[in-house]
């Protein structure tokens, strides 16, 4: 048993515990990066908090991360003052006709943008709240339908991120096919199951055929009469900081329902400028963006800097910007990723602690002398996924738990293709549902709410399809045994 057992889930169970309490994720996960040093550290605590925040900001994968979210934060702050989102905004209005339609839409474009799923819920949520927010869609349902696609296609399509990453992991543990990880991932796809189910769950809610739930079926029914598309509790300044300039709009009377004929009468020309929306800035800025992205072996990094590029020749060429606007938006886009910065070094921090107090090993030890060939897919899947929504951690899950699980699996006689996409199948349910995960807090920063309240519109619909798709492990494990 590992050294530190059960108390390893203190954190864990500190984080959980404030940030429903609370519903302030920030303190709660400072919180449980406490509740960790003192585990670690005792009278030290403190030295020991010190030590993994230096940790935490020297991880590759952390810098990394920071510096995509400095690079969109540009990005995105060029799109919102030089008028290009809004332009594509009011361009896909043209096609958007209906409350279905708009959330179909986004449905689509978050498809589309399989490259990396960070990429996808910041341009969705960013391109899609202005015409979600005309047919008062609320932004849960918004926030639920994109994050219910982006993890999932991210996992599904195998020149994404995720696809390459995990790749690396097979063949790190000698499982190929044709001699490469690469091979052996292609034939996993069909097995991964939550990213299949989760699709079909986000098409549903997209195209109206799965009842809304919980949080979403509350925010839908005060959209629809009052016009409010943000969630309970959300502040007059906090709408204001959204540029939530529509809410007026869409609170006004409306006898005759016709919502859709408003629309298009603001359509006919661009409110700001008196001229007809163009879209092409954004769709080149996107085009590049992915194009480059997966030219560079999804070097995400390598896209968003080139998107970057040519959206400042479109602003400065086209005069959207003065050269001092450019500047001045580049600085106010890093200022408005700041939280997420802070969140994403915390977040980064909780995981140092748990591979030192062992959690993966404990919850490993704890499940093993249930498992069986049979039953190991669906186990492993069950562990991944709770222990991803519990701890934050996606992708270092699969690089902790791959190197136990497929050797274990090989040594039961169990599928280890199978149990890698069992393994990869909970990193996906734990980056869509995870309160302080990285895509659950970029994903809320692109639609302006809260991180608690996108989890908890999320998890009826993410429980949905992890329910079904721990049925299809059960079933394939005893099948190919």
């Amino acid at each position: 048993m590992p050294e530190f057992g059960a108390l390893a889930l203190l954190p864990i169970v500190v984080i959980l515990i404030v940030a429903v309490a609370t519903r302030r994720t920030l303190f709660a996960l400072f919180c449980g990066t406490v509740a960790g040093a003192l585990i670690l550290g005792g009278w030290g605590g403190f030295d020991v908090w010190v030590e993994y925040t230096g940790k935490a900001l020297s991880n590759a994968t952390a810098q990394w991360l920071l510096l995509i979210v400095a690079l969109f934060g540009i990005l995105m702050m060029l799109f919102e003052k030089s008028g290009i989102v809004t332009d594509f905004a009011r361009w896909a209005e043209r096609f958007v006709t209906s409350r279905r339609k708009s959330t179909v839409l986004t449905f689509l474009l978050s498809v589309v943008l399989f490259v990396d799923d960070y990429l996808n819920v910041l341009t969705t949520g960013t391109s899609m709240k202005p015409v979600t927010d005309r047919y008062r869609v609320p932004r849960t349902q918004l926030g639920a339908i994109m994050k219910m696609t982006a993890a999932p296609i991210a996992v599904l399509v195998p020149v994404s991120t995720w696809a390459l990453f995990f790749s690396g992991l097979f063949e790190a543990q000698g499982v190929t096919v044709g001699g490469t990880g690469f091979g052996a991932y292609l034939q996993a796809i069909p097995f991964i199951f939550f990213g299949w189910a989760a699709l079909a769950v986000a098409l549903l809610m997209s195209i109206g055929w799965l009842p809304k739930l919980g949080v979403i079926k509350r925010d839908a029914i005060r959209a629809e009469r009052d016009g409010d598309v943000f969630p309970l509790g959300t502040t007059d300044d906090e709408r204001r900081a959204e540029g939530a300039a529509l809410l007026a709009e869409l609170k006004a009377d409306d006898p005759d329902g016709s919502t859709a004929q408003r629309v298009a009468t603001a359509l006919a020309t661009s409110a700001d400028t008196g001229r007809k929306p163009q879209p092409w800035g954004f769709l080149v800025a996107m085009a590049v963006l992915v194009g480059v992205t997966i030219v560079t072996n999804a070097n995400v990094v390598a896209g968003t800097a080139a998107a970057l590029a040519v959206t400042l020749v479109i602003v400065l060429v086209q005069r959207r910007l003065s050269i001092r606007g450019v500047l001045d938006a580049a600085l106010e886009g890093i200022e408005s990723m700041l939280f997420v910065m802070i969140l994403t070094v915390l977040a980064f921090m909780v995981q140092e602690m748990n591979i030192t107090l062992q959690l993966a090993e404990f919850v490993i030890q704890v499940t093993a002398p249930v498992l069986t060939p049979a039953l190991l897919p669906a186990i492993v899947f069950a562990v991944c996924g709770i222990y991803a929504y519990a701890t934050g951690s996606f992708w270092d899950l699969a690089a902790v738990i791959t190197p136990v699980v497929l050797p274990l699996a090989l040594a039961l006689g169990a599928d280890p293709i199978l149990a890698g996409a069992a393994v990869f199948s909970g990193a996906a349910l734990g980056s869509t549902t995870c309160l302080y995960g990285d895509g659950i807090i970029l994903a809320s920063r692109s639609i302006g709410i809260k991180p608690i309240n996108l989890m908890l519109a999320i998890l009826p619909y993410a429980g949905i399809a992890a329910g079904l798709s721990f049925v299809l492990y059960l079933v394939t494990g005893f099948v190919m045994a």
